[in-house]
């Protein structure tokens, strides 16, 4: 019994724990306790580790553990790569060690064995590719090609000069400071990759992620079958039922059935769980980056376009209370009205209430076919096609 109630805390605190850390900045869980655990996570427990170090080892200390902070995240290393591997190939190796034994099974044939050999294969093929294919960047030899490719919306991209590459930036890139060159149509910085996701590979890594969901919904389910077929095959229900006198009904069979699969397979349930939670995470993170493709937007513009609606709903506040406070005074000034009435008054809306909405203007959004055709064609590869064809005619 100890043991099923070590298995949920597990399943509980894992799930927590991740979605706190990736998920807790988003809008739905301000003011939860995800939020500030994900503040606590990502900020206070590195501040007061920091204090603990200054503490213990002193200034030395801390400048030690500031220069790793600074080669892990301001700088291009492979730890999180190394890391990937070792989950993938580690979680690869257990299942193949504790489940590939039943297999073939009642609901699985032996062509499993193979086929998730060759899914984790293309999963990793698919890691590589996003991770040291070129993500559009811009050089002096291309960069009239990516000048031409989008217009300025004089909005969040003005026509400019990169004060570290000296070069015209395109509208839509952006110098990344970690690897200190201009992307083209940048997105973000994935460390687990250890590259930029921009105008080039932004198709490989849509590809990874939803290529790593579906590998591990194929393993949670693979898993439970082969756990459903040792359940037939050694025919527990009729042996709850026959030899036990359980009563054959999902409510008395399932308490004897739960303890016996935790009692007896409670690797290949940890594994479920493990590989259930991740693949929730990545469908989420899947959906989020198919739908800035098919709006022909990215994460940098999504952040951009949320300072300017932020400072145009400030400004626009401003000139709303600059008026309201200008036709107080001049009410006071002027000739004395009459009062108004207080039923009136009360339900008269505020000016601030009256300012206009601001409209986010996506001028790159050319509908959801087009969009989808950016992403699976960058203009790289359209230009090369052109220039082959057109050497061929």
């Amino acid at each position: 019994m100890a043991f099923h109630w070590a298995l949920l805390c597990y399943a509980l605190i894992t799930l927590v724990v991740t979605v706190s850390f990736l998920c807790g900045q988003w809008p739905i869980f301000q003011g939860t306790p995800i939020s500030s655990f994900h503040r606590f996570l990502t900020f206070g427990a590195y501040q007061y580790f920091l204090k603990f170090v200054g503490a213990v080892l002193g200034d030395k200390g801390i400048t030690s553990i500031l220069s790793v902070e600074y080669y892990c995240c301001d700088r291009p290393n492979p730890i999180l790569q190394i890391i990937y591997l070792a989950i993938i190939g580690s979680t690869y190796c257990i299942i193949v060690k504790t489940t590939f034994q039943y297999i073939p099974g009642y609901y699985l044939s032996g062509v499993h064995r193979y086929m998730s050999l060759l899914a984790v294969a293309i999963g990793i093929l698919l890691f590589l590719l996003t991770s040291f294919s070129d993500p559009g960047t811009v050089t002096v030899d291309n960069i009239s090609q990516y000048l031409s490719v989008y217009p300025y919306d004089n909005i969040i991209y003005t026509k400019k000069e990169c004060s570290t590459c000296k070069l015209p930036k395109p509208a839509r890139s952006k110098h990344c400071s970690i690897c200190n060159r201009c992307v083209a149509r940048f997105d973000h910085h994935c460390g687990w990759m250890n590259n930029c996701i921009g105008e080039r590979n932004t198709r490989y890594f849509l590809a990874f992620l939803l290529w790593h969901f579906l590998l591990c919904m194929y393993a949670t389910i693979a898993v439970g079958l082969v756990i459903a077929g040792r359940l037939k095959e050694l025919r527990i229900v009729y042996i709850l039922t026959v030899y036990y006198g359980v009563e054959n009904s999902f409510r008395s069979l399932a308490p004897h059935i739960v303890r016996w699969l935790l009692g007896s397979y409670n690797t290949q349930i940890l594994l479920m769980v493990f590989t259930a939670i991740v693949s929730l995470l990545l469908a989420g993170f899947f959906a989020y980056h198919a739908k800035l493709c098919l709006t022909n937007t990215t994460t940098n513009e999504t952040f951009k376009w949320q300072d300017y609606v932020s400072l145009q709903k400030k400004l626009i506040e401003a000139r709303a209370s600059s008026a309201a406070l200008k036709a107080s005074t001049d009410g006071v000034s002027s000739e004395r009205k009459p009062p108004e009435n207080k039923c009136k008054s009360f339900f008269k809306r505020s000016p601030l209430e009256n300012t206009e909405a601001v409209e986010k203007n996506n001028v790159y959004d050319k509908g959801l076919f087009h969009n989808l055709y950016e992403v699976i064609f960058p203009v790289r590869v359209r230009a090369s096609h052109l220039h082959t064809k057109s050497k061929s005619s």
